[in-house]
């Protein structure tokens, strides 16, 4: 999938340079890769339109705008929480869980760190 990626992005440079935008400073490499595809798996309509030719779209009314700011904001936010439970083992509210891992559906990261709890390190010594 990664190469897939990496070619989509290639042909369409506007959404290459958006994405890129959302890329935290100290996020490595490989934790880069896995978020950029759950974005790009989940923004829908909120990514730009086109390749490097297409004209700028106007701006939309300022109500449209301000949900689409809060749409971007939420899919950001998923998309960490998401890597943070895939590679740091973070654990959220059910709801938020549910929510990432349906999000992150078909994103194959085949080299995460496996977390143990605490709870799970407890019943062992049981």
């Amino acid at each position: 999938m990664a190469q897939e990626v990496s070619e989509y992005l290639s042909q369409n440079p506007r959404v290459a340079a958006w994405v890129e935008a959302l890329r935290c400073g100290g996020e490595t490499e490989k934790h880069w890769r896995h978020r950029r595809e759950f974005l790009l798996r989940n923004a829908g309509d909120l990514a730009p339109a086109g390749g490097a030719a297409s004209a700028p779209r106007e701006e939309a009314a300022d109500a449209e705008s301000g949900t689409r700011k809060r749409q971007l904001q939420q899919l950001i936010s998923f998309s960490m929480a998401w890597a943070n439970h895939v590679f740091l083992g973070c654990r959220y509210p059910p709801k938020v869980m549910d929510k990432i891992l349906s999000m992150a559906e078909g994103v194959k990261v085949t080299d995460a760190p496996i977390h143990t709890t605490r709870d799970e390190l407890v019943a062992q010594k049981g």
